[in-house]
């Protein structure tokens, strides 16, 4: 694919390029109950839509009657709602439901829901009868703009967030706009975290336009929100097809994630929401990137009061510094024990790279106390 800053925002139809494993992207609005919008997924005998409490209540009706003439029998699991629940006994619930079924290789996963939904279908999908196939049907911003795209999926474990999983890519993302209304204010703030994550990692005319355009997002403007959410397909687009599988590139879609995810585990999963995490921890980075010499102040600023416009914390959790390295000990980008950190290099631009304890030290004291 061409460069991201090159990249037509026009289209409601982003391509992940990943030669037999391609998958389109569909953003718009009214998609969920149009039967036109799943023709590509593979009929078969059985179906599971799997949801959560919250969402199935909503959606999962409406998915059940778009889909009826793909499959004939169409079950559904509703799971516990809270990233408290994204582990092993939750999971089981699925595979229950698969089972109590008899459901066969063929059968069609719906994941229908927000980032541990998700990550948890893609998961079962990903093990059961190793492997079938799955469709993302994300229904939070958070989940429409980074974790349903891409084929990351995982659990929590008490000691590190999404440290269980497996890279399996869905047959088709469907992101239907209109399930974002039904949004908390707090969920919605906490999709802009990696919204906003794009334009200092990757593109910097998308942050520009973020900043010009904060407040209709944050009010939920229809077109505004089908830009955001196709521009950042786009650009996770643009690093996966390159990238697959995490082992170079791919890992600056992680920016503040490190500090996120011992925020969250810290915390203990669901205190803080995972964008919540992630915009307090790109704050934190941007902080380790001036200390490192890479950006200069006033770029840390810029970010920093954008974040805090989107209606996210911008001062971290005091667990103190060495409960942050030794979380930050438990990440998937740590090597032989050291920990690496994605950073900004120059605005539009990030890496991978180590940092001294003490540096690190130093930003959770600063960006860990009220000032």
């Amino acid at each position: 694919m061409s460069d991201p800053s090159k990249v037509s925002s026009a289209s409601e139809r982003v391509q992940i390029d990943l030669g037999e494993r391609s998958y389109p992207i569909q953003i718009g609005s009214g998609l969920l109950g149009s039967p036109a919008t799943w023709s590509g997924v593979p009929a078969s005998s059985q179906a599971l839509i799997v949801s959560n409490t919250t969402v199935a209540p909503l959606y999962a009706a409406r998915l059940q009657q778009a889909i009826a003439a793909r499959h004939r029998q169409i079950h559904v699991v509703s799971l516990p709602d809270g990233e408290e629940h994204k582990n092993w006994q939750v999971l089981n619930l699925i595979f229950d439901a698969l089972l109590g079924k008899a459901c066969d290789r063929k059968t069609v996963l719906y994941a229908l829901g927000g980032g541990v939904v998700g990550d948890m279908t893609g998961f079962a999908a990903a093990s059961y009868m190793r492997g079938v196939p799955f469709v993302q049907v994300p229904t939070t911003l958070l989940a429409q703009v980074d974790s349903s795209v891409g084929g990351k999926t995982a659990i929590n474990h008490p000691l590190g967030k999404n440290m269980i999983g497996a890279f399996y890519q869905p047959q088709l993302v469907v992101c239907d706009l209109d399930t974002l209304a039904s949004l908390p204010a707090r969920e919605f703030s906490a999709g802009l975290a990696e919204v906003i994550k794009y334009g200092p990692i990757a593109d910097m005319d998308f942050l520009s336009w973020i900043e010009a355009n904060i407040d209709g997002l944050n009010q939920r403007d229809p077109a505004l929100l089908a830009h955001a959410v196709r521009r950042s397909c786009e650009i996770k687009a643009w690093v996966v097809g390159q990238d697959e599988k995490e082992s170079g590139l791919r890992a600056i879609l992680n920016f503040g994630h490190t500090f996120g995810h011992a925020i969250e585990t810290g915390l203990g999963y669901g205190q803080w929401l995972h964008g919540e995490a992630v915009g307090c921890g790109m704050v934190m980075a941007l902080d380790l990137s001036h200390r490192l010499g890479l950006v200069d102040l006033a770029f840390v600023e810029r970010i920093t009061r954008l974040v805090h416009r989107a209606g996210l914390p911008i001062v971290g959790p005091v667990l103190g510094a060495q409960r942050y390295l030794e979380l930050m000990q438990v990440d998937k980008k740590a090597q032989a024990g050291e920990i690496k950190f994605v950073v900004i290099d120059k605005p539009g631009s990030a890496l991978v790279r180590s940092a001294p304890s003490e540096l690190v030290a130093e930003v959770i004291d600063r960006c860990c106390c009220p000032r």
